[in-house]
């Protein structure tokens, strides 16, 4: 089990404290770098600049993504650590090595976090003393030995006074060695999440102009659904629009579908018609491909006959 010490702003981890979202978006103003450091499950901490240089928080490693500003705006709003889009747009700005237009989508690196946590001021401590000070990205912990094991009691501890207050349960015990468990995806991640595994174009139609793609839920969260990869299928904005209507539906042999009611209420759709029976894109790793299930719900369910 590893953790990440990682450095932020007190400006950025203020906003998101006040909000206590579900999901946060720790981003990197370059998107020129891949994040291999962590896998699905671990920590990443929040260690401020100084003068605090005090660990204050963290989250929980779910997914990540290089994609347009823009696209992190719309799935994470709030969640990236800013009050609004120009707000976003300055911060990375203030960061990246390379100046840039301000209107241009620039490419960012998304660290997506689920279940973010942010300890009370009285729990804030100091890193590990071998975290130097001319570190300004993050330093990697083994949490079976020390100086990691230490660490993560910390945490721990921390975050078991504040659930506590919050009148929540922290599952696992205090001192026991951690626990690997994939994170629940929040919306956000769902988003991202789902765009990746497709490839970034339908599943349908094959677009691949990522504004007009968007993640969509078979079995809504409405519904009893959950933000699931395996929930979800990248849709083109209007073939979104039908699935979620029940004019087009996926067979749980992958097959799209459209039903005659499209015609019969509309008096059109040539065009979804010709598309009628294509087999999907699906992802090709068996866990990210859309559940049997779920497929078979929306058919039976959703899908107008």
């Amino acid at each position: 089990m590893k953790a990440l010490v990682a450095v932020t702003d007190r400006e950025w981890f203020d906003f998101l404290r006040a909000r206590a979202p579900d999901e946060v978006n720790f981003w990197q103003p370059s998107g020129g770098t891949g994040f291999r450091a962590l896998e699905p499950g671990q920590p990443l901490l929040f260690k401020l600049h100084a003068p605090d240089n005090l660990i204050v928080g963290g989250g929980f490693f779910a997914h990540f993504s290089q994609i347009p500003v823009s696209l992190a705006w719309q799935a994470f709003g709030e969640k990236n650590g800013a009050a609004s889009f120009a707000s976003m747009r300055a911060l990375i700005g203030l960061h990246r090595r390379a100046a840039s237009a301000s209107t241009e989508d620039c490419t960012i690196g998304c660290i997506i976090l689920a279940d973010p946590f942010f300890l009370d001021e009285e729990q804030w401590f100091p890193p590990p003393a071998d975290f130097s000070p001319n570190i300004v990205r993050y330093k990697g912990y083994d949490l079976r030995v020390e100086p990691g094991v230490s660490l993560w009691q910390r945490v721990i501890a921390g975050r078991a006074l504040t659930t506590h207050v919050a009148g929540g349960a922290l599952q696992g015990e205090m001192y026991g060695n951690p626990i690997l468990q994939r994170p629940r995806l929040g919306q956000g991640a769902f988003r991202i999440a789902v765009t990746d595994a497709y490839g970034r174009h339908c599943a349908v139609s094959g677009e691949k102009t990522l504004p007009v793609l968007e993640a969509a839920h078979i079995k809504p969260v409405a519904e009893g659904g959950l933000h699931d990869i395996g929930n979800g299928l990248l849709l083109r904005s209007d073939i979104h629009t039908l699935f979620d209507r029940g004019y087009v539906t996926v067979s749980p042999d992958h097959r799209f579908r459209v039903s005659p009611r499209l015609r019969a209420d509309w008096q059109n759709g040539r065009i979804y018609y010709e598309l009628d029976g294509r087999e999907i894109s699906a992802p090709k790793r068996e866990g990210l491909k859309p559940y049997r299930e779920v497929l078979e719900w929306h058919a039976d369910t959703k899908f107008l006959r």
